[in-house]
Order: C-alpha cells, then sequence, then structure tokens
C-alpha cells in the first residue's frame, strides 16, 4: 500500500487566519459551502473546525484528491466532506445547489476562459443571497498593486501563457452580467484581497 505524503503550502499556513476572519461573520447563517480547488486541503481541514455548523465540501481535479485525503483523515468532525471531481469548464458540475462557494488562489493560475466559467458555474448553484468569497492577488484598474505582485505575475507567465493576475474591476463586470454583485473587496495581508460576491 502506498502512502501518501501530507501535501503542506505555506501560503495557506500564513493566510488561512486572515481569510476566516472574512469568512465567518459571512458564513454564519449558512449550512452548505462548497470549495472549488481545495488543493492541499489544509484549508478545507482549518475552516470546518473553526465553523462546526457549516458542511464543508472539498472539491478539486481528480489528481488532488490522494493529498485531500490525507488532511481529511485526521480530522475528527462529521462536517467534512470528501472531495467531489470538479472541472470548472465542464457544463455540469457535481453539485446542484449550495449557499456559499469559497476558492482560493484559483483565479490566477486557471486561464481567463475558465475563470469565466467558474462564474457561470457558481450563479447556477448559488441560491439567491448566496455568496461567492473568492481569495488571492488582484489588479486594480489594470495595475498591479505592489512590485512582489508585478514580480508573480511574470513568474506565472513564464510557467502556463494563461495564468496571471486578474483585474478586478473586469471580474466584477463579467460576474455582474452572470447576476453575482461583487458587494465587497477586502484588503488583506501580503497583498491580496478577498472579494465578495452575493447571488442576485
Amino acid at each position: 500500500m502506498t502512502v501518501v505524503d501530507k501535501p503542506f503550502s505555506q501560503a495557506c499556513e500564513n493566510n488561512k487566519q486572515p481569510i476566516l476572519s472574512v469568512l465567518a461573520p459571512r458564513f454564519a447563517t449558512f449550512r452548505h459551502v462548497l470549495e472549488i480547488g481545495t488543493g492541499t486541503g489544509q484549508h478545507a481541514v482549518y475552516f470546518a473546525a473553526a465553523m462546526p455548523h457549516l458542511t464543508w465540501q472539498t472539491s478539486d481535479l481528480p489528481e488532488h484528491h490522494e493529498g485531500i485525503r490525507t488532511w481529511l483523515a485526521d480530522y475528527f468532525g462529521s462536517n467534512l466532506q470528501p472531495p467531489l471531481t470538479l472541472d470548472v469548464t465542464q457544463p455540469v458540475w457535481p453539485l446542484e445547489q449550495t449557499d456559499a462557494v469559497f476558492t482560493s488562489n484559483t483565479f490566477h493560475i486557471m486561464s481567463w476562459e475558465a475563470v469565466l466559467s467558474l462564474l457561470d458555474g457558481c450563479a447556477r448553484i448559488l441560491s439567491p443571497g448566496g455568496l461567492l468569497v473568492v481569495y488571492g492577488p488582484f489588479n486594480e484598474q489594470g495595475e498591479f498593486t505592489s512590485e512582489s505582485n508585478a514580480a508573480f505575475d511574470r513568474q506565472l507567465r513564464s510557467q502556463v501563457a494563461h495564468r496571471g493576475i486578474r483585474n478586478r474591476q473586469t471580474v466584477a463586470e463579467e460576474a455582474e452580467l452572470r447576476g453575482l454583485h461583487l458587494s465587497e473587496t477586502l484588503e488583506l495581508p501580503a497583498n491580496n484581497r478577498c472579494l465578495v460576491f452575493t447571488r442576485q
């Protein structure tokens, strides 16, 4: 039997508390959250433990499932669900409805077409009044907010051409077309933001 090492992201460790400070009051009345792009699984375990009233549904592409399951195996609560296979570009998602969606550090990794597909999917499955919370770096009016973000963008694009930091206003415009209104933009450490969209 192959033993899978538990994946670890220092960035997840660094940003989990600031993100929780955003999520906790906004998810207080919700019962179900879908996390898109669960990654290592660190956020899922931390947030599910901190918000036990929520059913936290993990999801990612299949190649990340084993790593996520190693984190879930050490979780003793009952509100954290094993990962669904979710490719945001597919027309049918494995979940028909949810109160909220959370995604972290995905928009600059996905292609722009995939970002739009994610917004399409969230508009389909979010209940009216539901929230989409997106964490990560964003440009303002087409400009980088820091030199470190500019360097990060160059690194991303050198790895894969379709990657790059997205413009907050452009994302907001596309979301609005889909019935997702950008209700809050919150500054977080290390030149990151949480964008909070409300399903109209």
